[in-house]
């Protein structure tokens, strides 16, 4: 996939980064602080309670390169839907989301983003032996919310509360960029990076469980997590805050999936009828 003019920064990184402990770490909390002014300040992104973000993704699937039109609704701090709608297709639009702790999915299994990912086996009703499907979907959404809060707010909702502390200095040709582990639930960890100079997040780092080898024999050594980067990119002004208008995310070193947005509008009114789950 072609990516058009991503940030400098996010290419050095992913072609270059490396790490350097310092003696005296920065604190991670002057780090955010720093990033939340540079986004537009701590009143401003306080102010908002609700946005509407429409656009297109463009997704790899297979030899092929999907276009998706997208819009998503979120109340923070607990309410987040995405509808996927494939104008190429004839499919009826998918929703995937969740309301406070209650998944908002549509149709019921849906292929693709909302699938559960790669891990421990289902739990029964109890919960024993691992979460379930629909407990893993849940998982998945909100974990996917943070990774976009992170690059818009660079802070934590108590919907999905996530830690940080100061890890590393990123060195990478176009320049310095400070490094944070982000720790939260469900054992969501990633890096966040932190560009020193424009005070903007760039990218997420995270590692997932690889998919399970097809034809394996009993007793093999499963693969080894697989590295997934979200690098965010042309932040733009919408009502005196900086948003992301391209994202880029990639699975160890390739492109899987872009996404632009056309709008944003912030504290826009949402139809209560959005979170809830179809029928």
């Amino acid at each position: 996939m072609r990516c058009t003019r991503f940030s400098i920064l996010a290419a050095a990184l992913a072609a270059g980064l490396s790490f350097t402990l310092q003696a005296q770490a920065p604190d991670a909390a002057k780090v955010l602080a720093d990033a939340r002014t540079a986004l537009g300040g701590d009143d401003k992104l306080s102010a908002v309670k609700s946005f509407v973000a429409t656009g297109r993704t463009r997704q790899v699937r297979g030899n092929n390169l999907v276009p998706i039109e997208f819009e998503i609704d979120c109340e923070l701090p607990d309410k987040f839907v995405r509808k996927d709608e494939i104008p190429a297709q004839d499919t009826d639009p998918t929703t995937l989301g969740f309301k406070g702790d209650e998944l908002i999915q549509f149709p019921a299994a849906p292929a693709g983003r909302g699938g559960p990912p790669a891990g421990p086996p289902p739990g029964d009703a109890r919960g024993r032996g691992g979460p379930g499907p629909a407990q893993q979907r849940l998982n998945t959404v909100k974990q996917d919310f943070a990774r976009l809060m992170l690059g818009v707010f660079a802070t934590s909702f108590p919907s999905f509360p996530v830690t940080f502390k100061y890890a590393a200095q990123g060195q990478a040709p176009e320049g310095v960029a400070d490094i944070l582990d982000v720790s939260g639930p469900t054992n969501f960890s990633a890096r966040l990076v932190v560009q020193r100079d424009t005070h903007l997040p760039v990218m997420l780092m995270w590692q997932q469980p690889a998919p399970p080898q097809r034809g394996a024999p009993p007793g093999a050594e499963p693969p080894k997590p697989v590295e997934y980067r979200m690098y965010y990119a042309d932040y733009r002004d919408v009502n005196g805050i900086k948003w992301p208008f391209r994202l880029r995310r990639a699975v160890a070193g390739d492109t899987v999936e872009e996404t632009t947005f056309d709008r944003i509008r912030i504290n826009a009114k949402i139809d209560p009828k959005k979170f809830e789950a179809p029928k």
